[in-house]
C-alpha cells in the first residue's frame, strides 16, 4: 500500500526531525542556517504547543516536550494505520 508507506515515512521523517533538533540543541549554532531554520519551523508546530501544556520546571531546566512528541506521534501513526486496516 503506497499510501501506507507514504504516511509512515512522513511519521519517521518527523520523528528524526525532532530527534535532530534535540541533539543540535547541545551544540553551538547559527539560527540562521538554513538548515536549522527548516528543521524549527517543521517541527515547532508540534512541540510549541506540548511546552503550553508541559511545564518546564526551573529547577530541573529540562524540555521533555520532544518525548511526549514522540509518543504522541507513535500512538497518532498507531491510529491511522488502524483506520486503514
Amino acid at each position: 500500500m503506497v499510501l501506507g508507506q507514504i504516511i509512515s515515512t512522513a511519521f519517521w521523517v518527523m520523528k528524526i526531525l525532532i530527534l535532530v533538533r534535540v541533539i543540535v540543541s547541545y551544540f553551538p549554532h547559527n539560527p540562521n542556517n538554513a538548515v536549522f531554520k527548516f528543521i524549527y519551523e517543521v517541527t515547532e508546530p508540534i512541540l510549541a504547543p506540548l511546552r503550553k501544556v508541559i511545564p518546564i520546571p526551573k529547577s530541573l531546566p529540562i524540555d521533555f516536550t520532544p518525548i511526549v512528541a514522540f509518543i504522541l506521534l507513535s500512538i497518532a501513526e498507531q491510529i491511522v494505520w488502524s483506520l486503514f486496516l
